[in-house]
Formats: structure tokens, sequence, C-alpha cells
């Protein structure tokens, strides 16, 4: 399902559902609904949460390397749930042993599970808070700052640093994974909805646009830049999109790529584009002459749905053209 999810109280807004309703059905648009639209049909940037994957997150030298990756080993501060800044070689293990971490691996250390059950749950959750470049460092720090102290305070310990190495200001972000109640903090895909809302929420709060809409609505269906998954696979973090790189250009060069998938996205983007025409119909009927007219054009200049190995598929092929023009292969 397609959905278009408001960013504050909770509320959902189901894109496709309101066009399902005739023009009298549908409710007069709220201040947070108009909001929402004319942030999405002006390109407000978009936020990125994102949990990291990778080992390491399981066991206590694991979260201590992690430490020491986002500290780069005693050079950056590291903010902690309580106020305090601690930087210099050993902050991991301090955390560790100030989060009962080391006591919370004995617990549930893997020879204690039976061999055919899983590996032994996380001690942490590594997340990552990111804005475009230009994005002011400290307001984005700011923001997750006081996201952390509304999702987690007084429940996870909680870790962060910022980190301006790259043009994108991001925060890194690591959160205990068992409460101080004992509660076990699980994340799905409507958790991160919501984290990628109420960071949208503080960066605005900060002074910063920001939105948080699905990247279908936005009519997007393209995967990450190669040159970033690449940058990624070298460093151990995206083992998957990595295979996907290898199966899709196996499957250019034996001449059976087929771009699977495709009829389903060209689906939703006909319910997508229905329900922003419904959009378009309301904010007329309400006078809202221009935003409606930034919604047109928003509709018409979406760019034409393709699967994330068909954009893969593309750039593979502009990346290999690149390459033969500079005389080195392609995959290495």
């Amino acid at each position: 399902m397609t959905a278009f999810h408001l960013d504050r109280g909770g509320a959902i807004w189901d894109l496709t559902s309101y066009a399902r309703r005739g023009p009298g059905q549908r409710d007069p648009l709220s201040a947070a609904e108009v909001a929402l639209i004319a942030r999405t049909v002006r390109h407000t940037p978009e936020v990125m949460v994102k949990v990291t994957g990778g080992g390491g997150a399981n066991t206590s030298h694991g979260v201590n390397a992690h430490f020491n990756y986002i500290g780069r080993r005693g050079d950056f501060e590291i903010e902690t749930d309580d106020g305090e800044r601690l930087s210099g070689r050993g902050v991991g293990w301090h955390l560790i042993q100030d989060w009962d971490l080391d006591l919370d691996e004995d617990r549930e250390r893997p020879d204690l599970f039976a061999a055919n059950r899983r590996a032994a749950p996380k001690l942490v959750h590594k997340l990552i808070f990111s804005m475009p470049a230009g994005t002011p460092p400290k307001k984005v720090l700011a923001a997750v700052r006081d996201f952390a102290r509304e999702e987690f305070g007084l429940q996870h310990r909680y870790a962060m640093v910022l980190h301006t190495d790259e043009p994108h200001p991001h925060v890194h972000v690591v959160v205990k994974a068992v409460s101080e109640a004992g509660v076990r903090l699980n994340i799905d895909k409507a958790t991160l909805r919501h984290w990628r809302q109420e960071f949208a929420h503080h960066l605005r709060a900060h002074g910063v646009e920001a939105n948080a809409t699905e990247r279908s609505v936005r009519g997007q269906s393209r995967a990450s830049k190669l040159d970033s998954i690449f940058r990624a696979t070298q460093r151990g973090e995206s083992s998957h999109m990595s295979a996907r790189v290898r199966g899709v250009a196996r499957e250019l060069k034996t001449g059976s790529f087929d771009g699977s998938g495709a009829a389903r996205l060209q689906q939703t983007r006909r319910e997508v584009v229905t329900g922003w025409n419904a959009i378009r119909e309301r904010l007329l009927v309400e006078g809202q002459h221009q935003l409606a007219d930034l919604v047109g054009r928003f509709v018409n200049q979406m760019p034409p749905p393709r699967t994330e190995n068909a954009w893969l598929a593309q750039e593979l092929i502009e990346h290999s053209r690149q390459v033969r023009s500079k005389d080195k292969p392609l995959v290495r």
C-alpha cells in the first residue's frame, strides 16, 4: 500500500485511499496536510535515517570497535544520553561497562543457545541520521539530540557523534538494544518511518527545511548512485547491494536482464498519480490555486518508474562507458 504519512501526532493519510473516495466524500485538507503537500511538491530536502548493517552489534568487542570507528579513535567527541562529552581512547569500553553491555552479553552468550538457534541478539542498534550537503551540521546534531531525548530518554541508553568529514552532515547514534526496564527495542519499517518524521520535525523546529515522505509518493523509484554503492562495498557496509550489482552485471553480459518487478511498480505509480490528482482537485475546490498548480507540475515532472535493477543496469552501462574511455576494467 502506498501511503502519504503525516509527520506529527501519529496521524496517517493514505494517498490512494483518499483518491478512492469520491469528490463529495473527501474531507477538507487540514493545515498539517497542506504543509506536507507544499513541502513535498517544492522538493524540500528529505531526511535520511538508516540502521547500519554488518557485524559487531552483538558482542562487546564489536561494540567497542564501532565506538572507535565513530569516535575516530578518540579524535571525535562522543555525547552521551546524560550530557557527558567523552573523547580519547577507552571511551568504548567505558560506555560498555556503564551500560552493563558486558553483563547483557554474558546473559545472552551464543553457547547458551541450542545449536540450531540464531546468533546472540544485538547489544546495540547502530543508527545514522543524515541531511544533504549544505545543511548546518550543528543544527543536525541539535535535532538528533532532541529526537533521541524524546524517543529514548530514560528508557534506552544512547550516545551520538557528529561527522562532518563528508559533504552531507550526519550523526551516528548508538542505542542500547534493551531498555532499563528490560524491554528490547525492535526496529521495523513503521519504526523507521516514524523516526524519519520526527527527525524532520525537530529539524524544522531548529529552522532547517526538512521533509519525510515515502519515495514512491515523490515519484522516485531509483536506487542509490553506483559510486555510493561502490564506496559502501569497499567499507564492508553493503554486501547485499554489492551482490545485486554483480548479478545485474552478469545478466547484462549474458543478455538475460529482464528488470522484473516493473508491472507492480507501474501499478504503484498509477495509484500515486491518481492520489495526487485527487489532492489537486481538492486544493482547487478550497481555492488554493497556486499550490494546486504546483501539484500538477510535480506530477508531470515525475521520472518514469523503474525497478532498482533497471536503474542499476542503466548506471552500470554508463559506468562501463566511462571506464572503457579510461581503459580500466569495470569489475575487479
